[in-house]
This record gives structure tokens, sequence and C-alpha cells, in this order.
């Protein structure tokens, strides 16, 4: 080994322990020593004169300490650094410029063209063929959440591994080809049976939970759905009726502004001669705002009932004691009484509901068709109304002329 190799390697030692972020659990000392043995074994094995050897080994030892400044463009720092160093150290401007080339092909997205630039790529991916691979790739993706770079889980680092393996890795030099493709391929299929695994223990996992929910929910108190059920549709039959009253008031107060208006400043004018011709049109603007008003009111109105019942009623569930109409007029003796008789009754307790809801329903029917009719009536009669003036006043126009 040359003493440029033995100061190099003294020197990236002594860099990487005393500078090296402690959040780098895989681009380390120990993956640059794993990645000089590698390169020496492909050397051993090519028959590269003592030359190619050393920058080979030099670029294997200089590969990653661009990491003691961060992973971002770690392979040029890399190379500035190694630069510095050599240049120091007697290197020749040729033989630094070929471990500069050597550093930058282990970019993973870089394609390495000369013999030595594959070698130290395949060096670099040496360990996908080695028996300490799993150790070193969960060092990796401990070392990407640590430095924020990516966060996988378990489960999906291994996804992504047997995707770069299958699809996305290759090796380029001939030995390592012969060598280390075989031990890859045997630790990809490791991987794609423990990711089986993994799949077959999910869906296990998940039948045996929808097994327990199904048994959960047969074994819960339907009470409760059916209470929710109830109380959901009491609670959307109340809500619709607030907006039908809300359209309602709307109309109402709209049409009593138009009105006011009119009576204020365009009916006075009718008793001018001149002014005959705005009759019809203010006639059929004041009947549609009228008959918008007076249903705006009917859809609001309330419709009271009796307010009494008998115990004849209770005790054969004819009446429904949840609705204030049926016993407003009654004393409180004699609703309690009958809330007793109700309580003591389920059956009787969800008619009850049940009638509630329905002539709620009812109520809702009759104020959306009234609203439907209201809309359409104020909508025509403004129509028709702007439409009567224009024409009144085309007409009146062509008289005058």
């Amino acid at each position: 080994m040359s003493t440029l190799i033995e100061k190099s390697e003294a020197y990236v030692q002594q860099l990487l322990t005393e500078e090296l972020p402690s959040t780098c659990l895989y681009h380390n000392l120990t993956h640059t020593k794993r990645v000089f043995k590698s390169t020496k074994e492909i050397i051993d094995g090519s028959g590269l004169n003592a030359e190619e050897s050393e920058i080979l080994l030099l670029a294997a030892l200089f590969h990653d300490v661009g990491y003691i400044s961060g992973s971002e463009d770690h392979e040029a720092k890399s190379v500035e650094l190694a630069a510095d160093f050599l240049s120091k150290n007697g290197a020749t401007p040729e033989q630094i410029e070929a471990v500069g080339k050597c550093i930058m092909a282990t970019k993973f997205d870089a394609v390495p063209e000369t013999q030595l630039e594959k070698i130290i790529r395949d060096a670099d991916a040496s360990h996908f063929a080695k028996d300490y691979f799993q150790e070193a790739s969960e060092f990796l993706r401990l070392e990407w959440k640590m430095q924020g770079a990516a966060d996988y889980s378990k489960r999906k680092w291994l996804t992504e591994n047997i995707e770069l393996l299958k699809n996305k890795h290759q090796y380029f030099s001939d030995y390592a080809i012969t060598h280390w493709n075989p031990k890859k391929e045997e630790n990809l299929q490791l991987m794609i049976q423990e990711n089986e695994t993994l799949k077959a223990e999910k869906a296990l996992d998940k039948k045996k939970e929808d097994k327990k929910l199904k048994e959960k929910l047969k074994a819960a108190d339907p009470e409760k759905a059916i209470q929710s059920v109830y109380r959901v549709t009491l609670r959307n039959h109340i809500k619709l009726s607030d907006i039908a009253d809300t359209k309602a008031n709307i109309l109402l107060s709209v049409n009593a502004i138009i009105i006011s208006i009119a009576i204020s400043n365009l009916i006075p004018k009718l008793d001018n001669p001149s002014n005959a011709y705005l009759i019809i049109p203010t006639l059929i603007f004041t009947v549609s705002t009228v008959a918008s008003i007076v249903l705006s009111v009917l859809a609001t109105r309330p419709n009271v009932t009796s307010g009494k019942f008998s115990k004849e009623d209770v005790q054969n569930k004819k009446v429904n004691l949840l609705f204030f109409g049926n016993f407003h007029k009654m004393s409180l003796q004699e609703y309690d009484w009958a809330m007793n008789e109700l309580i003591k009754d389920k059956e009787y307790i969800y008619s009850s509901l049940t009638k509630d809801l329905y002539f709620l329903g009812l109520v809702l029917q009759k104020k959306y068709k009234i609203l439907r009719l209201t809309y359409t009536i104020f909508m025509s009669g403004i129509i028709v109304s702007v439409l009567a003036f224009a024409i009144s006043f085309m007409l009146s126009g062509a008289a005058t002329l």
C-alpha cells in the first residue's frame, strides 16, 4: 500500500471520527471501511495496475467525507476535501482529477462510463450483496429519519428496498456482476418473502379485527341504534322546519317593504288621468305582492289542536304524549299519569316517536308546498309586473305621439 493511501486513510479516519455529525448512522467510518475493502476485492479480481488501484482506493476513502458538512451535494464537497488533501501530499493533478471523477460517479443518478467509475460505483453499493445488508439498510433508514430527509416505516422501507434492488440498481463491473449479483438476488428474495409474510399477517389481523367488530356490533344493545335513528331524524325535521319558516319570513318582509313603497309612492299617482296607463300594471304588482304575503303567513301559521286526551286514549295508545298540542289543556296530574304509562311501555314510546315524526313530516310537506307556490307567484308577479309597466309605458308614448 502506497504512502499516500496510508496518509489518506489516517486523515479520513480522524476526520470522520471527530467531525462527522452523530446523525450519520450509515454514512460513517464503518461504511467507508466497507467500501474500501470492497474496492480492494474488485481490484484483486480485475487485474488493474498500481496507478489505477491507487486512484480507486483514494476515491473509496474520500467518497463520503463531504458528509461532515451535511448530506446535500456531499459528493462535490468530498471532491473538494480530497483535492485539498491530495494536493498537499504530493498527488499529481491527473490523479486528483481522476479521484474526483470516481467520487462523482458514486451519485446514484450518475451513469459510470470508465472502468474505474464502474468499480467505485459497485463498491459503494456492495452492501446489497453482503450478509450485513439488512443491518446497513436499517441504519440508512434511521439516518434519513434523524436528518429529516425521509421518514419510512419499516414496512414501507422494505417495499422501497425491493423496488430498488429489483428495478433500479445494477452492478456495472464484470467482477461485481459475476460474484455479487447472486448474493444480491438472494437478499432480494429474502426481502420478498418477508414482505409476503407481512402481507399475510396483515390480512390475518384484518380478518381478526373485522370478526371482533362484527361480534361487538352483534353483542351491542340495538336500542342505541334505534334511539339514534329517531334522534337524527327528529333533528333533521326540526332543521327543515326552521329553514321553511326563515324562507317564509324573508318573503313576508320583502313583500311588505315592496307593498309599502307601492302604497306610498305609486298608488297616489293613479288619481291623475294622465297616469291611467299605470292602473293595470300596478294592480298586477299589488295583487301578486299581497298574494305572496298571504301565502307566507299561511306557511308559518301554527295549527292549534284540541290539547285534550282521555284515559282510554292513553290505554289504547291513540294519543301522542310527546306533542304539546295533545296535552296543553290537561292538568299536570293527568299528564304525569299519562307519561308514567308511556314510559312503562317501550312499544308505546316508539309508536309515539313514530307518530311525532310522521305528523312533523306532514307539516313540513304542507309548508314547503305553500312556499313553492309563494316563490312561484312572487317571481311570476315581478316578471309580469315589469313587462306590464314596460308595455304600458310604450303604449302611453305611442298614444302621445
